[in-house]
C-alpha cells in the first residue's frame, strides 16, 4: 500500500514511517518546508503522490502553544485539514484518509462519563481542542458531502522516545538526565494530580495503520488503553527507574489554565474493528524515554 504521511517529520510521523516500512508499505512524504496552509501546494502534493491512503498527522500539537496563538492553531489544524481532504477528493482513484484528531475534543468530563466513548459530545476547553473538533467536522463533511472514505482517530495521551520536551514524560526525562549528569538539581512540574490514559507511540501508530485498512469510513475511534495513571505516579516511577532523588517543585508556568482531572477512554470500537491492543507496557515506555534523554544523541538541555 502506498501511504502518504503528512507531518512525517514529527514525533508520531517518524514512528509511523518506521511501522509502515516494517509492514511492507511504501511510505510517501512531503518536503519539510511545505506549508499545510498553502492550499495549492497541498492539493498538488496530494495529487502528485499517487497514494492509496493518507494518514493526516500534520498539526500544531501543543495545547500550551494554542493558548498563545489560537488563530495560528486553527489555521494549521482546521484549514490545513481542509486542504489535505480537498487534495484527496481530486485524486482518481480516491485514497482512504485517516484524520488524526485528539481526545482533547471531549473537554470537561465528569467521573460518571469515564471511560469516555466516541459518541460523547464535543466540549473543547482549549484552542487546540477546538481546532481538532473542527478538523473532525471537516472530515465528516468530506465523507458525507464528497463521498471520501474518511476515518477519524482520537488518540489519547501518548509518548515515547523522540517526543519534544514540552510534553510531560520527556520533560521529566530531560530534567532527570540533566540532574544525573550534574550530580544535583531539582525537577519542575505542573499539576501532578491529573490522571491520563497513556499509550506508547509505537502502539498508537499501529492503530493508525489498522484504521487505514480496517476502519469504517465515516466512523471515529478512540486510540487508548482504557485505563489512566496519575502524573505523580509517572514521575515517581521515572525517578525509581533512573535511580534519582530530586527535589520536585511545582512551576506555576507549567499549570494549564484548564486541566481535566481524569481522562481515560473506551477503546472498544477500535478493538472490535481492527483487533488492535497495546503491546508495550508503561514501564518499558518510560524506561525507553529515559534512555533516549540519557543517550549522547539526545538534544542538549536548556
Amino acid at each position: 500500500m502506498r501511504v502518504l504521511v503528512t507531518g512525517s517529520s514529527g514525533f508520531a510521523g517518524r514512528w509511523l514511517l518506521r511501522h509502515l516500512g516494517d509492514a511492507g508499505d511504501q511510505a510517501l512524504t512531503w518536503p519539510d518546508d511545505l506549508d499545510i496552509r498553502d492550499r495549492d501546494a497541498v492539493v498538488r502534493g496530494v495529487a502528485a503522490s499517487g497514494c492509496e491512503g493518507i494518514v493526516h498527522l500534520a498539526a500544531q500539537a501543543s495545547v500550551a502553544a494554542s493558548w498563545r496563538d489560537p488563530s495560528a492553531t486553527l489555521a494549521v489544524n482546521v484549514v490545513g485539514t481542509a486542504h489535505v481532504l480537498e487534495g484527496a477528493l481530486a485524486c482518481q482513484p480516491r485514497p482512504r484518509v485517516v484524520v488524526v484528531s485528539s481526545a482533547e475534543v471531549y473537554g470537561h468530563l465528569e467521573e460518571a462519563d469515564l471511560p469516555v466513548g466516541e459518541h460523547h459530545a464535543f466540549a473543547p476547553a482549549s484552542p487546540y481542542a477546538a481546532s481538532k473538533a473542527a478538523a473532525e467536522l471537516v472530515g465528516v463533511q468530506a465523507f458525507l458531502g464528497g463521498g471520501l472514505e474518511v476515518v477519524r482517530a482520537r488518540p489519547f495521551n501518548h509518548t515515547g522516545p523522540g517526543q519534544r520536551p514540552d510534553f510531560v514524560v520527556p520533560s521529566f526525562a530531560r530534567q532527570i538526565a540533566q540532574a544525573l549528569r550534574e550530580g544535583s538539581g531539582r525537577l519542575l512540574t505542573g499539576n501532578l494530580e491529573v490522571r491520563r490514559d497513556l499509550t506508547d507511540v509505537r502502539d498508537v501508530v499501529r492503530a493508525y495503520r489498522s484504521l487505514l485498512t480496517a476502519g469504517r469510513p465515516g466512523a471515529v475511534y478512540n486510540v487508548c488503553r482504557g485505563t489512566s495513571v496519575s502524573i505523580s505516579w509517572v514521575l515517581r516511577r521515572m525517578l525509581e527507574l533512573a535511580g534519582a532523588d530530586l527535589e520536585v517543585v511545582t512551576d506555576p508556568g507549567r499549570v494549564r489554565p484548564v486541566d481535566q482531572p481524569d481522562l481515560r477512554g473506551d477503546p472498544g470500537a477500535l478493538v472490535a474493528a481492527t483487533g488492535w491492543r497495546p503491546q508495550i507496557d508503561l514501564d518499558r515506555t518510560l524506561g525507553d524515554v529515559l534512555d533516549y534523554w540519557l543517550s549522547p544523541a539526545a538534544p542538549p538541555g536548556p
